[in-house]
């Protein structure tokens, strides 16, 4: 049984709010879930205390279980300084030009 530390949907329709809760990986997203651990609100501003809530001690008790935080989840306890800030690979620019125009854009300017 894998744990995960995610987000469960709540609030009403254009009006997301979201639950920080420990589930089984293979529980859907809004279903069955084994602990509630906080809440975020993306309506609030983003430096708004109450935008996103955790309950430090039970986070650290289930990342101790083995529970593994998503990515989104794991930038939260980044910034609360409850686990390491995670790392992300740089996206590429889809918009760059691709071989052939770079190799042109060499030879010819």
């Amino acid at each position: 049984m894998g744990l995960k530390i995610r987000l469960a949907r709540a609030g009403a329709k254009k009006r997301p709010y979201y639950h920080i809760v420990v589930a089984d990986s293979r529980s859907p997203r809004d279903g069955r879930f084994i602990e509630k651990l906080g809440s975020y609100n993306p309506m609030l501003p983003s430096d708004h205390a109450d935008r996103v809530r955790l309950s430090a001690e039970r986070i650290t008790y289930w990342k101790s279980v083995g529970a593994l935080p998503t990515e989104r989840v794991a930038k939260f306890l980044g910034h609360a300084g409850l686990a390491p800030m995670p790392v992300y690979a740089e996206q590429p620019k889809q918009s760059a030009p691709k071989k052939k125009a770079q190799e042109r854009a060499a030879a010819g300017g």
